[in-house]
């Protein structure tokens, strides 16, 4: 999974790209690593370890590390170039219905 990062995402003149989208990154990676339609994420530890530019292509990879009946772990890691720039371990659920199913909220 990649993002290519824009001026849209920079936090100041600087050109330093707001965390969010790293871990918006992270976070899509793991639920395609567990690829299921009901997936939801309930928690993540998650390291911020070099700061992201704008310009920078951040790569994410992402491996499903244990499984326990509904709930995966998956370790994430996203790097710009040779250089990684964050880590975290997310939990996922896989639930047996979509998450807004009969929430009565559109």
């Amino acid at each position: 999974m990649a993002l290519d990062t824009t001026n849209r995402m920079a936090v100041d003149e600087q050109g330093l790209v707001h965390g969010g989208f790293v871990f918006g990154l992270a976070d899509y990676a793991a639920m395609l690593a567990v690829n299921d339609p009901n997936v939801v994420l309930a928690g993540a530890q998650s390291r911020f370890l070099k700061p992201v530019r704008r310009g920078d292509r951040a790569i994410a990879h992402a491996r499903t590390v244990a499984t326990e009946g509904p709930k995966h772990e998956v370790a994430v890691q996203v790097s710009v170039g040779a250089t990684r720039v964050f880590e975290g371990m997310f939990t996922c659920f896989v639930l047996g219905r979509h998450v807004l199913e009969g929430t009565g909220s559109e």
